[in-house]
């Protein structure tokens, strides 16, 4: 079974993207700057925005993160995104979620303009995305279709199930299928008789959220399998992360598949680096 290392394609992009973003900073006078605004203080968001900072730091892209309490009002947090949608020095805006209960997570999102939304989930990006049009494509998504055209799987005529309809995974990633010209079937959980699908395909993309929820006896042989869940699982007293899918059974069986972690997990922040240097060259 190939092992579909996205950890190593993540790594290799970011090189190439790090020189990229050095020339056009040259030319430009000027570094792409992407801002995150992080709402409350949930441990979870805590670590993926010190990731995403992090990693901006390290491709040339200049970042920000804006702590805002977890009682900020909606007016507040509107202004707060305004005033970034102003300032020509940032380039991408990102509101991390999930936001406190009281905040309207759609009412901030469509206070980002669209022009400078990385994570591409505005209404006007999702349309322009879905249209074939898009600035940026979702970042997920794209991270799998990237690790995919690494390891040249063949994607035309291909049977492909996608497993979840989360506007941030499951539907962005049945488009960028259905544009590889893949045969593609959305899957969920009041989908009747899930495995007689999923032992149809060629390609599965499991974003289901629910831990080593598949196995081998879930897929046909030869298929490649996409893992985008990860989760944490206690053995031995040890935190272990997990997937969706029971990876060691898959070894002799699948043809390929990503493993937890080092699978999808580098590409999304990958596609968000991505992402904020395109919408810096839009913009000029």
């Amino acid at each position: 079974m190939l092992k579909l290392d996205g950890l190593m394609v993540s790594n290799k992009l970011r090189e190439s993207l790090s020189e990229n973003i050095e020339k056009w900073s040259q030319a430009s006078g000027r570094r792409p700057g992407l801002t995150v605004i992080l709402v409350g203080n949930d441990p979870a968001s805590e670590v993926y925005v010190s990731h995403k900072h992090k990693a901006c730091q390290k491709v040339g892209i200049q970042s920000e993160v804006i702590k805002l309490a977890h009682d900020t009002q909606m007016e507040q947090l509107k202004q707060t995104i305004e005033t970034l949608n102003l300032d020509k020095q940032v380039d991408g805006i990102l509101v991390q979620l999930p936001l406190p209960s009281h905040l309207n997570e759609r009412e901030a999102l469509e206070t980002i303009n669209p022009k400078k939304d990385p994570d591409a989930l505005t209404i006007e990006n999702i349309g322009l995305f879905f249209g074939g049009e898009g600035r940026v494509k979702s970042c997920t998504p794209n991270g799998v279709m990237e690790i995919l055209k690494y390891y040249d799987i063949p994607l035309s005529g291909k049977k492909a199930v996608v497993i979840g309809r989360s506007k941030i995974v499951g539907l962005p990633m049945f488009n960028l299928l259905q544009q590889a010209n893949c045969t593609v079937t959305l899957c969920h959980s009041r989908t009747a008789d899930l495995k007689e699908h999923t032992l149809e395909a060629d390609i599965v993309v499991v974003a289901a959220g629910k831990p080593e929820f598949l196995g081998k006896d879930d897929f046909k042989k030869g298929a490649v399998i996409i893992d985008v869940g990860i989760h944490r699982k206690q053995v031995d007293g040890k935190n272990k992360l997990v997937g969706d899918v029971r990876y060691d059974e898959l070894e002799g069986w699948a043809s390929a598949a990503t493993p937890v972690p080092k699978g999808v997990g580098p590409m999304t922040i990958t596609m968000l680096l991505k992402n904020t240097f395109d919408l810096a060259r839009d913009q000029g």
